[in-house]
């Protein structure tokens, strides 16, 4: 092993390359299931550490923007490798510090180097520079048309913060961070202090994926400490020049507020809070109550309903089916034998949330599963309300993040579209709907589109497919910013911005839209896609 990746954690922080520890107040992450702090402790960064690390970051910037497409892309791939090498050792420090299964955290190796290799892919097929050319027009009338031409080039450096839920594929080497070094942005990354060990491992591991692949110093670096310090004071450093969050919704608008602030602002791509409404219509509830009923409750209980798609809403209709329903999805709920969740603060904030949303008025309980023997105890829950209540008190749609959902009995379908009506923004929206119900469907759709990033039909929503098409965001509260999306290749788009060249000399031109074309990338000609080299006529 290099000294940049030892065969554990050491209680250190990653600065441009280097292994650094900091000096401030120490923080430990805790095994969930019995509360005892964890070795190593982490001294917190100072002001003096975010000071270098933005520094190193500000000087690798117009080292790193210049890199290709292929420098880049290796570099991501080098990361991935070297995950996959060190899965093992990765799952076992992830394992102690989450609870989750070794199992799941496997799939997340494989999900993170997964979307680092689908971005190297991104990063070789050139569409993610948005080239375009309108080439001179001199003899078109009334006016002549200049020769534009238009890229896209990265921000500058980018901050980025772990979340808990997800210890690898949404952390230091997760999403955000992949989409922003495959733009060209050096990246910050503020440590969640739940998995400590795991960040400190993927954090070394991309140093040496940086060293192996000759990237600038301050390409990336990771610090410690809590967010109202240290990730505050990275928000507000003047060298960051965008942000990517996942978390609780008061955590985003607090990073959001303070970007807002700055003298000069900064975008925040934060992914807050979603209750991922299920909607069951009539025909497919009267077909297969008893089927659904099953399903929807194992989509909720899966993973402690730590996921940002987890299923805290259902919509239905009085009728044919509905008790059929309540009954699979209660006795499945009632047999769920609870789990450890990812911190005892989690777990705390979990069980507070469910009772205030259980003591709402007109709330009754459904079914409570049981409780596991750790310190995070996580108790999956079911509880109803009518659809009048439900849309008449907006605290309903609080999040509670955990395996607790709300069935919501309309009396009709009137009723259930008022309270479509009435949702925040979304993730996710579920439809279930048999063919006889394609014409409510169709009059729901739109209110979803408004009101979801993704809309799926006869599924469930936890699980988000890595690809190109993918968009995991939505309207706020679900995120700061519903043009984006935290998943797949547009997320590079985030950390991008277009730059138009007017008359610029052809010596003078970036290559991605020089008249030939020589990387070879998709660009729009007058328009139309296209990769050949561009003719024009010199008479016009």
């Amino acid at each position: 092993m290099s000294v940049l990746f030892p065969s554990g954690p050491v209680g250190a922080m990653v600065i441009g390359g280097e292994s650094v520890v900091g000096t401030g107040e120490e923080i430990r992450s805790a095994d969930p299931r019995t509360g005892a702090a964890l070795d190593p402790g982490y001294p917190a960064a100072s002001a003096g550490h975010l000071e270098r690390a933005c520094a190193l970051a500000e000087q690798a910037f117009p080292v790193f923007r210049a890199t290709t497409a292929e420098q880049r892309a290796g570099f991501l791939e080098r990361i991935a490798d070297l995950l996959e090498e060190r899965r093992d050792l990765l799952v076992e420090r992830a394992h102690t510090e989450t609870a989750l299964p070794a199992a799941r955290l496997t799939g997340e190796v494989g999900r993170t180097s997964g979307q680092l290799r689908l971005f190297a892919a991104e990063l070789r097929a050139g569409t993610w520079q948005g080239a375009r050319i309108d080439p001179a027009q001199p003899s078109r009338g009334p006016l002549p048309r200049a020769d534009i031409r238009q890229r896209r080039i990265p921000l500058g450096p980018v901050a980025v913060f772990g979340a808990s839920n997800f210890p690898l594929a949404f952390s230091t080497a997760g999403g955000d961070t992949a989409s922003a070094l495959a733009a060209g942005c050096p990246v910050v990354v503020k440590a969640h202090q739940a998995h400590l060990g795991t960040a400190e491992l993927v954090a070394r591991t991309i140093a040496a994926a940086a060293a192996d692949t000759g990237m600038p110093q301050g390409v990336f670096s990771q610090l410690v400490g809590n967010g109202t310090e240290v990730g505050a004071r990275l928000v507000g450093d003047r060298r960051i020049r965008a942000v990517g969050f996942t978390g609780s919704r008061k955590g985003g608008l607090a990073i959001a507020a303070t970007a807002a602030a700055r003298p000069v602002p900064i975008p925040v791509y934060a992914e807050m809070s979603s209750i991922n409404p299920v909607l069951l219509l009539p025909a497919a509830l009267a077909s297969r109550g008893a089927e659904l009923g099953a399903a929807f409750a194992g989509s909720l209980t899966l993973g402690a309903g730590q996921f940002c798609t987890n299923p805290g809403l259902v919509l239905a209709v009085e009728g044919p089916g509905l008790a059929a329903f309540i009954s699979a999805a209660a006795d499945a709920v009632a047999a769920d034998a609870g789990a450890t969740m990812l911190t005892m603060d989690i777990a705390g904030h979990y069980a507070a949330a469910g009772d205030a949303l259980a003591a709402r008025d007109g709330v009754d309980e459904l079914a409570r599963g049981g409780r596991p023997g750790s310190s995070a105890c996580g108790r999956a829950r079911l509880l109803t309300v009518d659809g009048a209540r439900f849309a008449a008190d907006p605290r309903l749609q609080a999040e509670v993040f955990g395996a607790t959902s709300l069935l919501v009995r309309c009396a009709d379908t009137s009723e259930l579209t008022a309270a479509v009506e009435t949702l925040e923004g979304q993730l996710t929206a579920t439809v279930h709907a048999d063919e006889a119900d394609h014409s409510l469907a169709a009059e729901l759709l739109p209110l979803l589109e408004e009101r979801a990033g993704r809309i799926l039909f006869d599924g469930w929503p936890t699980g988000v497919e890595v690809g190109h098409a993918m968009v995991h965001g939505g309207p706020f509260p679900a995120t700061t910013d519903p043009r984006s999306t935290s998943v797949g290749t547009l997320a590079i788009e985030r950390f991008l911005r277009p730059v138009a060249y007017q008359d610029v000399p052809t010596a003078l031109l970036p290559a991605e839209v020089r008249d030939e074309n020589p990387l070879g990338v998709w660009r729009r000609l007058d328009g139309e896609p296209s990769r050949d080299a561009l003719a024009v006529d010199s008479a016009d």
